[in-house]
């Protein structure tokens, strides 16, 4: 059975497994009753960095409000198929405690065409900046700050058009 292609998780993410279920899903008739033709799959990873703020982070800690943060990755996947009637997205985030250069963020994409599964592919993360109830904990030499997280409303048109022009740009 492929994964969920919403999901919250704290074991090191699998993009590969995430592939699978966006194929998988595009594979599916849709409310038309025809299923994708995949030409393209597109990913993105979040990673985490060395630096920021000129300052060495040691390491991360990311909480979440899970049942909103799967259902707010649901409702991008909806935005994107509203925007984009042929791609399919998965979207899957790790929590707990992440070291420099491990994953935080894994999204995949599939469409006919890569040029629309990039622009849903930078969309939706995007959308996750704006809407997921996701907070990042970043350890430093020297300290520790919260990095605010999500603060638009998913509702909020302008910000979804936000997201939409950064995506497209």
């Amino acid at each position: 059975m492929a994964p969920s292609l919403f999901l919250i998780t704290t074991v090191e993410l699998n993009l590969l497994a995430l592939m699978d279920a966006v194929s998988t899903a595009a594979s599916k008739p849709s409310g038309e009753g025809e299923s994708l033709q995949i030409g393209a799959i597109a990913t993105f990873l979040g990673v985490v960095r060395g630096e920021n703020l000129g300052r060495r982070v040691l390491r991360l800690e990311y909480e979440a409000y899970e049942p909103l943060a799967v259902r707010a990755f649901a409702r991008i996947g909806a935005e994107v198929a509203e925007r984009w009637p042929a791609i399919r997205v998965g979207i899957h985030h790790r929590i707990g405690r992440l070291e420099v250069g491990q994953t935080s963020v894994a999204i995949a994409t599939c469409s006919p065409h890569r040029v629309d599964a990039f622009a849903a592919c930078r969309y939706s993360i995007e959308r996750i900046k704006q809407i997921a109830p996701i907070w990042k904990h970043e350890f430093f030499e020297g300290g520790d700050v919260w990095i605010e997280g999500a603060t638009a409303d998913p509702h909020d048109e302008k910000a979804k058009a936000e997201a939409f022009r950064r995506a497209c740009a």
